[in-house]
């Protein structure tokens, strides 16, 4: 016989983690869990590494100011990343780089100018250790977090009422009740009334965050969607130069080394794909790439050779479970090695580590006649690892395609070292777990 009292406890806790399960995303976007976990990984863990190398009283000195250094700092990134971004989304997780290396450096000099001694392990460990944790924090909150928006219906509001993550509260009047909401969304392109202008300074004036929805949805989402070119909102047409040219010296450096370390990697590669299936190793294809110009791409091959190939258009597209992919060749799609032998396209100056990816010449031509705007993504270097390809995956429907140009869109307007850095993180996370793989 089942006791009343015990069943009673037992629904009893099942409601208390039940509660526990609902407030958990909010708390863990609060600084208070996020702040102290930082520390210790980026402070305490590397000092009492070194601690147990150090025996002189010196040493104990330096490492003692690193300590302190270190969670100051990594204090001051945390807040730094909180205001260098007023929009939730990609580009709160992408100011995550930028805060803390602004932080570091701040304390860096210091040490520098103040002649303070200090250890480089200590420092160089806390400004790694505080990136990754506050990257992967906000993260998390992004995919847990449901963002409670209050929206101004007026003007063009209509993309945000479909986001994920995101519940909506119509404000119809300027005196609706905001209490238990996160921000407020309004389009700022329109003429609002009166009323409207007071409310929103009020809103300002009470630490309420107010944003354009059209930014908050391209935050939210990480793409950007041009109807016409005077509404790409960029400023300019071409990225910065000056970025895309250091970019290029970099992307050729770092090519050199990993093409010379990997090189032993790629022949045992091109002998198992020899032995696995009838063809040749590589795969070569003409792609569109920068400024519009044709290339010719390298990879692994893949696929089974095929020589009835009625469709040049088809034959090009990668289909979900598709038939022509080998059983090495799946593998080689899943972990990404297939991509290896575009080092040399990057050598050659016609790709970067990080852009859009290329496509193939006869999808490129018929994207282009379906597509608005499809040619604008040449104006950068295509990559080897991408936005829209770590966000979305690989895709080939002209659907698919404009949603995918969005994402690109999206990674050109943002153009920096940051949104580079983040795809960096995100491509391992897709290496890991084979996301977007065909």
């Amino acid at each position: 016989m089942i006791d009343v009292g015990t069943l009673c406890g037992v629904i009893a806790r099942l409601e208390f983690v039940a509660r526990i399960q609902q407030l958990r995303p909010n708390f863990w976007m609060r600084l208070r869990f996020q702040l102290p976990i930082a520390i210790l990984l980026a402070a305490l863990f590397p000092y009492l590494i070194r601690y147990q190398f150090n025996y002189s009283t010196y040493d104990l000195y330096v490492s003692n100011n690193t300590l302190i250094g270190v969670i100051l700092a990594t204090m001051l990134g945390a807040w730094l990343m909180r205001n260098i971004s007023g929009y939730p989304g990609a580009e709160a997780i992408a100011s995550t780089l930028p805060a803390f290396s602004v932080s570091f450096a701040i304390l860096l000099l210091i040490f520098i100018f103040a002649r303070i001694p200090y250890n480089r392990t200590i420092l160089f460990l806390g400004f790694a250790f505080s990136v990754f944790w506050f990257f992967v924090m906000s993260a998390a909150a992004l995919r847990r977090r449901i963002l409670r928006i209050g929206l101004v219906p007026q003007g063009d509001y209509a993309a945000i009422l479909n986001l994920p993550n995101v519940s909506i509260t119509l404000l119809h009047a300027p005196d609706t009740s905001i209490d238990e909401l996160d921000a407020v969304a309004v389009d700022l392109r329109i003429d609002l009334s009166d009323e409207w202008d007071r409310r929103l300074a009020d809103f300002a004036l009470a630490r309420m965050p107010v944003y354009h929805t059209k930014h908050l949805v391209e935050s939210l989402t990480g793409r950007v969607e041009l109807e016409h070119l005077s509404e790409n909102s960029f400023g300019s047409l071409a990225p910065r130069h000056d970025y895309m040219m250091l970019k290029a010296v970099l992307d050729w450096v770092l090519a050199l080394i990993v093409g010379v370390l990997t090189s032993p990697v790629m022949i045992i590669v091109a002998v198992i794909i020899r032995i696995n299936s009838r063809g040749p190793a590589l795969f070569r294809q003409q792609r569109m790439g920068y400024e519009g110009r044709p290339f010719t791409i390298y990879k692994f091959r893949t696929m089974h050779i095929v020589n009835d190939e009625s469709d040049e258009r088809c034959a090009a597209m990668t289909k979900d479970s598709d038939c022509r992919i080998t059983s090495v060749g799946r593998f080689l799609r899943t972990s990404r090695l297939d991509e290896l032998p575009q080092i040399a396209n990057v050598l050659k100056g016609e790709m970067s580590w990080i852009g859009p990816r290329p496509e193939a010449m006869v999808l490129s031509r018929w994207y282009e006649k379906q597509i608005p705007f499809y040619r604008y993504r040449h104006v950068v270097r295509p990559g080897i690892a991408g936005w829209a390809q770590v966000c979305q995956g690989h895709v080939s429907e002209v659907d698919d395609v404009r949603s995918k140009l969005h994402y690109d869109f999206y990674y050109i307007k943002q153009y920096s070292p940051w949104i580079d850095l983040l795809i960096v993180l995100q491509t391992i996370r897709v290496i890991l777990t084979g996301h977007g793989a065909r």
